[in-house]
């Protein structure tokens, strides 16, 4: 039995019928289905469903994708972090909006939206010399996906990312420092305590990163415990009020999992227990006011210069910290959390390094004993 308000009548005696719900990513109608004994009883489900599909009207399937984009980030500021928030509007505001204009949202599909991931490889930088690297890109479709979500979800609109493929990040391998290059750091820094160098030294035995560093109080340190509490960040995020273009914000970590507590050496206890100042003062300035990443970052590599060490980004420190404790035979859980990640994959994936040494050592234990 077939009509043409789609129902059906099954062989279970059931009555069954449909009503669409979005389109795949070919463009064919996707459907509901709503089943009942009762033929009125059915049809009221349907007459329900159908009133409560505005979401479908043509008014809504008129959008652009930057009409899209700007009420998903409305939403988007309700939940996430300003830092987040600025990111993403960058995103949309610098990228999205620029190259797909006025574009209808449901005129998007796959061969647009490799169009558009092509063009930010290639002629994605601002200043035109050149495009974007693959980890920007990815950023970039990372948030449309989210803007497409949203518009799936509210709206009921085709998601248009379903097939597409994200731009593939080759990692460089940038080496943690070896044996040598450490010993020689942590002399100077030893033989040259400062709160800067103290800071630097936190960091090659905590792992924390650079904006937790320049965030920590000695209030934050337990010298008795030999422990400090990892709660806050810096970082320089757009200004919105309009006195200056940036300004520097003090937040929660990256994550949940980023607020932690961290044991450190005693030999690091007893260095911090000889300077310790006003608790409520920052590690790195010895006052009220935080140093910013930018700042400990040109700090660092004045260092390297003086250490004839060749010269690495700070977050390396973080690297090395997770490396030496696997070295050290850490199990993967444990350096997972002193890190703050979420994942012990992302700890091994993207923070352990293996070196060749290292390597030879577990070999060697599989020597052969007659």
């Amino acid at each position: 039995m077939r009509n043409t308000m789609n129902i059906y009548k099954r062989k279970d005696g059931r009555f069954e019928g449909r009503i669409p719900f979005g389109r795949d990513d070919n463009g064919n109608l996707k459907y509901r289905y709503l089943y009942s004994r009762s033929l009125a009883q059915l049809k009221e489900k349907m007459l329900s469903a159908y009133a409560a599909s505005e979401k479908y009207s043509p008014v809504v399937c008129s959008k652009t994708l930057q009409e899209l984009s700007l009420e998903w980030l409305s939403c988007a500021k309700l939940r996430v972090k300003e830092s987040s928030y600025c990111c993403y509007e960058r995103i949309v505001t610098k990228y999205i909006i620029p190259y797909f204009k006025q574009t209808k949202y449901c005129g998007l599909n796959t061969p647009k939206i490799n169009a558009f991931i092509e063009y930010l490889l290639k002629y994605g930088r601002s200043d035109g010399n050149g495009g974007l690297s693959a980890k920007t890109a990815h950023d970039i479709i990372v948030t449309m996906r989210s803007i497409a979500k949203y518009a799936e979800q509210e709206y009921g609109l085709r998601n248009p990312m379903h097939s597409v493929s994200m731009p593939r990040i080759e990692r460089k391998e940038n080496p943690v420092l070896n044996e040598n290059e450490r010993k020689k750091l942590q002399n100077h820094l030893v033989n040259n305590l400062n709160n800067t160098n103290i800071g630097i030294l936190l960091t090659m035995y905590s792992g924390i990163r650079i904006g937790e560093i320049c965030a920590l109080k000695w209030g934050d340190i337990d010298l008795r415990g030999g422990i400090i509490h990892v709660s806050r960040t810096v970082q320089r995020i757009k200004d919105k009020t309009g006195n200056a273009k940036t300004k520097i914000v003090i937040a929660s970590p990256k994550s949940k999992t980023s607020e932690r507590d961290i044991p450190i050496p005693d030999f690091l206890v007893n260095i911090l227990n000889a300077r310790s100042q006003d608790k409520s003062g920052y590690i790195l300035s010895g006052n009220h006011t935080p140093i910013e990443p930018r700042t400990m970052q040109n700090r660092f590599k004045s260092i390297l210069k003086k250490c004839e060490i060749r010269s690495v980004n700070f977050h390396l420190l973080r690297h090395n910290y997770a490396t030496v404790c696997i070295e050290n035979g850490f199990d993967a859980k444990t350096v997972s959390e002193l890190l703050g990640h979420a994942s012990v994959n992302i700890t091994l994936n993207r923070y352990v390094r293996s070196s060749l040494d290292m390597k030879k050592k577990y070999v060697a234990k599989l020597n052969f004993a007659a």
